[in-house]
C-alpha cells in the first residue's frame, strides 16, 4: 500500500491542476446540488419490529382518518393572573383561535376546542386545544407551521398566554457562533504546531472543503432519501474533526521529511506512502464504526451513520490528494521540520521532528513524557486506570430515554407549553398513551372496548382513560391514556410494561389483542431496541477493526490493547455525560437547562464514534513506534522514538478534535449539545490518558512480546506495509545499483 500512495502523492504533487481543478468541480456540483434542492422537512421516525410502530401501521391500515401517525401540536391557554379561560372574553378569543388553527392549513385534520373537549384545569387558569395533522412532522411545510405560529400571536394579544407544543413544530438545532470558535481554536492550535500560516491553514481549507462537499451531497439528497438535520449536523461534526487531523498528520510528515533532505516532489510522495496509510487505516476504522450503526435497525441511526461514513471517505481521500497538491502550490512557503516563518521567530532551526540530523536529536516533551512512563510503567498504568475507573463510576446510575418537550431550552414555546400543562393538568397530560385494541377476535367489539378500559384503569400510575374509539368497521378501538407521571419518567415506562403485560388475560377475556403506541411508547421501545443491539454491535464492530488493526500492527496484543483501552475512556466519558446531563454537575457550565434521562442512542452511538475516533490516535501513534521497531530499535527505544515524532501531533489533534466537538455544546438541541460533549470529553480521556499513558506503559511492560505473531499468521496475513518498508528497501537499491544487482 505505502508505494501505491507514494506514487499517488507524487502524481498529485505533479499534475496539481487537474488534481484540485476535480475537487473544485466536485464541491460546486454538490453546492448546486444542495442549493436547487426542494428543502427538507423534518426525518420521519420509524421503528420496525417493535409494538409501537405495529400499532400506527394497524392504525393506517384500519383507520386511516384518525392520522394516527400525522404531525400533532398542543395549544395551551393561560388566563391572565385573576381571570379564567372560562371567562366570556377569554372563552371567545380561544374560540376563536381554535377556529384560526383548523382553517389555517389544508392538513389539519381536526382542532379540538378545550372546552367541547373538556380539557380546562380544575382552576379554569389553562386550557389547550389538540391539533392533529393529515400528514406527519416531516411532511409539513414551513408554510403550515407559519400559520399555526401567526394564530397563536394574534391570541396573545388579547392578553391570554399562548405557547405551542408538539411535534408539529419540532425546532431546528441552532448550533451558533460556537462551532465558529471551535475551528478558531483549531486554527490556533494548527498555527503553533507549524508555526507557519500556509502549513496551518493547509488542513483548515481541506477540512472545510471536505465538509462542504460531503453536507452538500446530504442537502441534496436529503428530500429524496428522507435525512432529518441531525444527519448533517453529525456529517460536519465528524467530517471537521477527522479531516484537520488526517491533513494534520500528512503534511506534518511531509516536513519531516523535507528536513530529512528530500525535495518537495519526493516528500510529498513519502508522506503520503507513510502517513497516508495510516489515514487510510485509521479511516477504515471510522467507517467500519459508523457505517455498523446499521445493525441496529432505525433507520434513521443508519442513514446518520451512512452520511458521517461518507464524509470520512470523502476526508481520507482529499488527504491522500488534494494535500500533495496544495503543497505542490505552496512550494517554499512550507518550512522543514523545526523551522518557523519570520512572523513566528523565523530561521531557528530546532531538531527535526520527525527524522533527524545527525546525532541524538533534542528531547522534546513527548521525548520526556515517553522516557518517564518506560522508567514508570506500572505506576502510570495505576493512575490511569485509577482515574478513568473514578470517572466511569456514574454509569452505574446511567437512565436512558428520548427527550421529549420538557428537555427543551426554557426560551421555547415548546418548553413552555410543556410546563403550563404540567402546571395546570399533570405532567402526565403531555405525553398521552395511545392503546390500539384490535377487536377482529373478539365476539362482541363494543364490549371487548370496555373491559380494555376497565383493566387499565385500575393499574397502578393512570390518571385518567379516555373513553374507546371504534374505527368505522368497529374491528379498532383506539383508548388514551394519561399516566401520572412526566412522559420521560420511569414510573411511566413502567406503566406500559404493565398495560403490555395485561395483553394475555384481556386476551383470554374478551378475544381482543391490544397494543400500546403514541410518541411516549415509542421511545420506550427504542430506548429497549438500542440497549438490545449494543452487545451484537460492540463485538461486530470491534471485532472487524480488531481484525484490522492486526494486519496493521502484525501484533495480537497491540490490538488487543488498543480494544481495551477505548472501553475504558468510552465508560468514562459516559459517565461524565450522566454527571452533566443527569445528575446536573456544572450543568450551568455547559447550557444544561434541564436535568433527565441520558439520550437512549447515546451509549451505542458514542461506542460507534468513539471507537472509530480512538483508533485513529492508536494508528498515527503506534505505527511510528511500530517503524522505529522494525528498523532495529530496542522495543523501550521505539517507544521513545514513536512519541518524539508524533506526540505533538497526536496532541495538536486531539486538542483540534475537542474544539471541534465542544463547538456543538452551544446548540440549541439538546441531543446535538449531548453528542458534542460526549465525543469532546471521550477524545480527551481516550487520547491524554490512553493513548499518551496507558499505552506506552502497556508496550514499556510487554517489551517485544508486543509485537509477537504467530508465524502462521504472520504467513495468512497481507503485508500492506504501512510503516514504508517498501519505500525504503526502494530507496536503498536506488543509491547501491550494486545492491540491486545482487539481488539483495
Amino acid at each position: 500500500m505505502a508505494t501505491f500512495l507514494y506514487k499517488l502523492g507524487k502524481l498529485a504533487f505533479r499534475r496539481r491542476h487537474f488534481v484540485a481543478l476535480i475537487w473544485v468541480a466536485l464541491l460546486t456540483l454538490a453546492g448546486v446540488g444542495a442549493a436547487s434542492a426542494p428543502t427538507a422537512a423534518s426525518s420521519s421516525f420509524s421503528i420496525p419490529g417493535t409494538e409501537a410502530q405495529k400499532a400506527f401501521d394497524l392504525l393506517e391500515k384500519r383507520a386511516p382518518e384518525a392520522s394516527a401517525d400525522g404531525a400533532s401540536a398542543r395549544v395551551v391557554f393561560k388566563a391572565p393572573d385573576g381571570e379564567k379561560v372560562t371567562d366570556k372574553a377569554n372563552k371567545a378569543e380561544i374560540e376563536k383561535t381554535v377556529a384560526a388553527v383548523k382553517s389555517g392549513s389544508d392538513q389539519v385534520a381536526r382542532a379540538d376546542s378545550p372546552f367541547a373537549a373538556k380539557t380546562v384545569s380544575k382552576d379554569g387558569s389553562t386550557a389547550y386545544a389538540s391539533v392533529s395533522y393529515k400528514v406527519t412532522s416531516m411532511e409539513l411545510t414551513d408554510d403550515d407551521r407559519d400559520a399555526l405560529e401567526k394564530t397563536t400571536d394574534n391570541a396573545r394579544d388579547s392578553g391570554l398566554t399562548v405557547e405551542v407544543g408538539g411535534d408539529a413544530l419540532q425546532a431546528m438545532p441552532e448550533t451558533g457562533s460556537t462551532e465558529i470558535i471551535g475551528i478558531a481554536i483549531a486554527a490556533v492550535v494548527l498555527v503553533i504546531t507549524f508555526g507557519s500560516l500556509i502549513a496551518a491553514g493547509l488542513p483548515l481549507i481541506t477540512a472545510l472543503i471536505g465538509v462542504g462537499i460531503g453536507v452538500s451531497s446530504i442537502t441534496a439528497l436529503a428530500n429524496a432519501l428522507d435525512l432529518g438535520t441531525t444527519t448533517s449536523t453529525l456529517a460536519m461534526m465528524i467530517g471537521l474533526a477527522v479531516g484537520i487531523d488526517y491533513a494534520l498528520f500528512i503534511v506534518s510528515r511531509y516536513r519531516g521529511e523535507l528536513a530529512e533532505g528530500r525535495d518537495r516532489e519526493e516528500a510529498a510522495g513519502r508522506a503520503v506512502g507513510t502517513a497516508g496509510s495510516a489515514v487510510v487505516f485509521a479511516g477504515l476504522t471510522v467507517v467500519i464504526a459508523l457505517v455498523g450503526l446499521a445493525v441496529v435497525n432505525i433507520p434513521m441511526l443508519t442513514k446518520m451513520g451512512f452520511a458521517a461514513a461518507g464524509t470520512v471517505v470523502i476526508a481520507v481521500l482529499i488527504a491522500l490528494t488534494l494535500i500533495p497538491a496544495l503543497l505542490g502550490y505552496a512550494g517554499k512557503r512550507v518550512l522543514p521540520a523545526g523551522e518557523k516563518s519570520k512572523l513566528f521567530g523565523g530561521g531557528k532551526k530546532k531538531a527535526a521532528e520527525a527524522g533527524g540530523s545527525a546525532g541524538e536529536p533534542k528531547q522534546n516533551m513527548g521525548t520526556r513524557w515517553a522516557r518517564f512512563v518506560v522508567r514508570r510503567p506500572i505506576a502510570v498504568l495505576l493512575v490511569g486506570i485509577v482515574g478513568l475507573g473514578a470517572a466511569a463510576i456514574p454509569v452505574s446510575q446511567l437512565e436512558l430515554g428520548l427527550p421529549d418537550d420538557g428537555a427543551q431550552p426554557t426560551s421555547t414555546t415548546q418548553r413552555k407549553a410543556y410546563d403550563l400543562v404540567s402546571e395546570g393538568f399533570g405532567p402526565g397530560f403531555n405525553g398521552p398513551l395511545m392503546v390500539v385494541g384490535d377487536l377482529k377476535g373478539a365476539d362482541d367489539p363494543k364490549a371487548a372496548a370496555g373491559e380494555i378500559t376497565k383493566t387499565i384503569s385500575k393499574l397502578d400510575d393512570v390518571l385518567t382513560v379516555a373513553p374507546p374509539m371504534l374505527n368505522k368497521d368497529k374491528d379498532t378501538a383506539i383508548i388514551s391514556v394519561v399516566p401520572s407521571s412526566k412522559p420521560s419518567g420511569i414510573e411511566t415506562e413502567d406503566l406500559v410494561h404493565s398495560i403490555r403485560d395485561t395483553g394475555a388475560q384481556i386476551k383470554s377475556d374478551s378475544g381482543a389483542d391490544i397494543m400500546v403506541t403514541g410518541t411516549t411508547a415509542m421511545n420506550i421501545d427504542v430506548s429497549q431496541k438500542l440497549n438490545d443491539a449494543l452487545l451484537p454491535y460492540l463485538a461486530l464492530v470491534v471485532g472487524l477493526a480488531f481484525l484490522l488493526l492486526i494486519i496493521v500492527f502484525r501484533s495480537i496484543l497491540v490490538p488487543l490493547k488498543a480494544a481495551l483501552g477505548f472501553l475504558l475512556s468510552v465508560l468514562a466519558a459516559l459517565g461524565a455525560v450522566v454527571a452533566v446531563f443527569q445528575w446536573g454537575w456544572l450543568g450551568s457550565l455547559f447550557g444544561v437547562e434541564q436535568t433527565g434521562p441520558i439520550m437512549s442512542m447515546m451509549p451505542i452511538f458514542m461506542v460507534g464514534v468513539v471507537f472509530g475516533l480512538a483508533m485513529d490516535y492508536e494508528v498515527f501513534l503506534v505505527t511510528r513506534m511500530r517503524e522505529a521497531y522494525v528498523h532495529g530499535e530496542r522495543p523501550g527505544q521505539a517507544i521513545v522514538t514513536g512519541f518524539r515524532h508524533g506526540a505533538r501531533v497526536v496532541s495538536a489533534a486531539a486538542v483540534i478534535m475537542i474544539a471541534v466537538f465542544a463547538g456543538f455544546i452551544g446548540s440549541s438541541e439538546q441531543m446535538v449539545k449531548m453528542i458534542g460533549f460526549g465525543l469532546a470529553i471521550a477524545v480527551f480521556f481516550d487520547a491524554f490518558v490512553v493513548r499518551m499513558a496507558l499505552v506506552p506503559a502497556v508496550l514499556a511492560l510487554l517489551g517485544k512480546k508486543a509485537w509477537w505473531l504467530p508465524k502462521w499468521l504472520d504467513r495468512a496475513l497481507p503485508n500492506v506495509d504501512v510503516e514504508g518498508e517498501g519505500l525504503r528497501t526502494a530507496e536503498e537499491k536506488k543509491a547501491d545499483p550494486d545492491r540491486e544487482l545482487a539481488g539483495v
